[in-house]
């Protein structure tokens, strides 16, 4: 059972901070259209652009970062835990 886990940013979307989907061994890009298929098109927006992972969208296969695996082809195991993060901006920085 893969463990996946929202930021806050996406419980407006999602209504959990986290799920778990039996899916067994398989890809990132199968965890998606899973997550798409529950949660639909204003999630698949906020992650995807193109099939793609947005560019402000950080997910993570057990801490690392998919970018540097192999992107939406990263494997994932049925143990695994995924975290999906969209970068949060705004606010007024003064340092």
């Amino acid at each position: 059972m893969v463990k996946i886990r929202f930021s806050s940013a996406l419980s407006n979307v999602t209504h959990t901070r986290e799920t778990v989907l039996e899916l067994g061994d398989t890809t990132v890009k199968v965890v998606l259209d899973k997550l798409v298929e529950q949660y639909g098109a204003d999630f698949e927006r906020r992650i995807l652009d193109k099939g793609e992972i947005r560019r402000f969208v950080n997910l993570y296969v057990n801490g690392e970062d998919i970018r540097h695996l192999s992107g939406l082809d990263s494997p994932v195991k049925g143990t695994d835990e995924i975290s999906i993060l969209p970068a949060v901006s705004g606010g007024n920085f003064r340092g």
